[in-house]
């Protein structure tokens, strides 16, 4: 993991970027989730006279002439020459194909000659695995890597307008942030050196208006890069003499001035695809949390800082939707993210921030958090209205129904949901709050798997269960594709009841998990003399791993509700993808402002309280780190955990959050704390 000291130059950055993409988006209330009724409106006024030669524009003829704003995701392949003197001389040429992914924006005009004359800016940043590696070169002392963080372009533009057709080219200037890396084994920690590439690029592109304010293109386009060179600390001198970059990119963008409504106009046929089938939704969050210096006689590895910090993090996300056929959705929701945890993500089971990531960004890097199909098939009888929404598409259904997902996605998009605490971006921040405690969440580090889920819908109750893959290793990047031997299997019945004419919900999850783990009571049981002792990572093979979830919510009145969760695992292996959690129990209470005017404001209440097996208990005392904790050494206590927030709605789409939390025995640890987090939650959605 990267330094946190480089973070606050690189928010600055990213903040301003990833607003863009976050007003990349369809109207919604301010929680996103209903449609906005549509105002009566005013009589149209006579059009405006035309350009001499200009011929009237057909109707659902596309207008090209204005603002646009959009995103676009795209592959590209990355080439770099460079010379390392280490010292010595060692040449060599690098190679990356990425995912990368960003924004742009431009302003066309087209002339009555139907020709078209513009200029855009982009920036694209590449993806979180990659992490824009193109060379790496070894040392006597470790190794030298040549990073891009991000690349940016401003170009003209020229082309030919048709009615729903663009065809154009581009060129101008490019740029790109190169981070150079040196791993030493000299050094006390990681150099990173940044330097600027500048140079041109040239492409051409086709672009389809696909509604009144919205056009798909697809583009190639190619950036070649001059030099870079630096000097390590370390005395390791590093020169590139140039990189290429070449893609293919897929964009999405919406044109000022055409309009926000999707629904349906007298001209909705000439589009190609029908503006009910499709939607484009929109999240900004950005989290700005920190304590004071607290208690801390001794710190290991896994500990949070006893010195004072404050730390950012920053997510935006664009929620695509598409119909395929009668109940059959495909969703994708590009997603870029920056920032740090507090120490780097570590320190505290149920750690503060749900939006930070267990990988750590000091530039914004791509991921693609959502990829699946949804496969929905009616069995009759009552029906219910779906509203349009982030990775929901307006349809009618059957209350009776089966529902099939298939792809990427995370297991709390079915499971573990709780109408007062699921969601950091707008309710509780705290991971064991608003998940699932000592459930072995699969993940990647950002947050995701690959899986599939049924979902059986009844009026008063559902059943679903699921498939997902596990990680290779504990909290990694790569996949087990023992399939299905080895992996993750979870079912949730569903209960829906009224106590006293109030409408609660009671859910009982459980999941089995089959994946290469290591075992806490061998890693003990290891000799002392053991090299890193005790180190689970050699007590690694396939074992099971288990553990249940009672999930229960009831509304007290229209504004007030109560929630509850208790969890277990019996904590014999390592954990893969959460957090270092074996039982857990937590309460909380959310209230909505109504009674003083303000039903767009909340108060959360919420605590919890959590622990550790005697088996991970002597590991941890032995040293051991886990996923999130490691101190090591360990004066065992239950972490206990208070959490309070006030959300003020600001306006209809925008939300501010004051958040605290008290954190009693950090990492299950009575040597160390209490310490009180303070945090301030910025969200948007469009």
């Amino acid at each position: 993991m990267r330094r946190s000291g480089v973070a606050p130059r690189s928010s600055i950055v990213a903040g301003a970027t990833l607003l863009a993409i976050a007003t990349f988006a369809l109207r919604a209330d301010a929680h996103g989730s209903r449609l906005v009724p549509i105002e009566e409106k005013p009589p149209v006024s006579p059009p405006a006279a035309l350009p001499a030669g200009a011929a009237p524009r057909p109707p659902g003829a596309h207008d090209w002439t204005g603002l646009h704003l959009g995103g676009h995701l795209a592959y590209d392949l990355a080439k770099a020459r460079s010379t390392l003197l280490a010292p010595g001389s060692v040449e060599s040429s690098g190679a990356l194909g990425s995912l990368f992914g960003g924004v742009q924006v431009g302003y066309d005009h087209v002339l009555p000659s139907r020709i078209l004359l513009g200029v855009e800016g982009d920036i694209s940043f590449p993806h979180f695995v990659d992490d824009g590696a193109v060379t790496s070169l070894p040392t006597p002392r470790g190794a030298v890597t040549d990073k891009v963080d991000f690349v940016s372009t401003l170009r003209g533009r020229a082309g030919y307008a048709m009615d729903s057709w663009l065809l154009y080219a581009t060129g101008g200037l490019a740029w790109s942030q190169a981070r150079l890396h040196e791993d030493s084994s000299t050094s006390t920690g990681e150099a990173d050196l940044l330097r600027v590439r500048t140079g041109w690029a040239a492409g051409a592109g086709a672009e389809l208006a696909i509604g009144r304010a919205w056009s798909l293109r697809l583009e190639y386009q190619l950036d070649h890069l001059g030099g870079v060179a630096g000097a390590f600390a370390s005395g390791t001198s590093y020169q590139s003499t140039g990189m290429d970059i070449q893609g293919i990119q897929l964009g999405l963008q919406w044109h000022f001035g055409g309009g926000d409504e999707l629904s349906a106009a007298p001209d909705t046929a000439w589009w190609p695809i029908d503006s009910r089938d499709w939607n484009v939704h929109g999240q900004l969050t950005f989290v700005e949390q920190g304590y004071f210096g607290f208690r801390s006689p001794y710190q290991g590895p896994n500990s949070l800082s006893g010195s004072t910090q404050f730390q950012d993090t920053v997510s935006a996300t664009a929620f695509l939707g598409l119909r395929l056929w009668e109940g059959g959705e495909v969703y994708v929701d590009p997603e870029i993210d920056q920032g740090f945890g507090l120490s780097q993500t570590l320190g505290v089971a149920g750690f503060p921030n749900g939006e930070a990531q267990k990988a750590s960004y000091p530039d914004p890097r791509l991921n693609v958090d959502r990829l699946f199909l949804r496969q929905t098939f009616g069995l009759g009888g009552e029906q219910t209205t779906v509203e349009d929404g982030p990775n929901r598409l307006p349809a009618t259904y059957d209350v009776s129904r089966l529902t099939v997902t298939v792809g990427r996605l995370s297991v709390g998009d079915a499971f573990l949901l709780n109408t007062y605490a699921s969601d950091p971006r707008t309710q509780f921040l705290n991971w064991n709050i608003y998940g699932g405690g000592s459930y072995d969440w699969t993940m990647d580090r950002p947050g995701w798997t690959w899986g599939a889920i049924v979902d059986f819908n009844q009026p008063s109750w559902a059943l679903r269960a699921g498939y997902f893959l596990e990680n290779t290793v504990s909290n990694g990047n790569s996949y087990d594709l023992e399939i299905p031997t080895h992996g993750q299997y979870t079912v949730e019945p569903e209960l829906r009841y009224s106590l006293l004419t109030r409408p609660g919900k009671l859910r009982l999850f459980g999941w089995v998990s089959r994946a290469n783990m290591g075992s806490y009571a061998d890693a003990v049981a290891m000799p002392l003399t053991t090299p890193g002792y005790p180190d689970i990572t050699q007590t690694r093979q396939v074992r099971t791993n288990y553990g249940f979830v009672a999930n229960v919510e009831q509304s007290i009145t229209d504004d007030l509700g109560v929630f509850s969760r208790a969890s277990y695992s019996p904590g014999l292996v390592e954990v893969m993808g959460w957090t270092d959690c074996d039982e857990s129990v937590s309460l909380g209470t959310v209230l909505r402002g109504t009674a003083y005017r303000r039903p767009d404001d909340a108060i959360g209440v919420a605590g919890v309280v959590e622990g550790l097996s005697p088996e991970a208990r002597s590991y941890f005392a032995a040293g051991g780190t886990g996923i999130v904790i490691g101190d090591g050494r360990l004066d065992y206590r239950p972490e206990e955990i208070l959490e309070a927030y006030y959300a003020f709605g600001i306006a209809r789409w925008v939300t501010l959050t004051l958040d605290y939390q008290l954190v009693a025995n950090p990492g299950y640890n009575a040597d160390r704390g209490p310490v009180s987090i303070y945090a301030a939650r910025l969200h948007a959605e469009l």
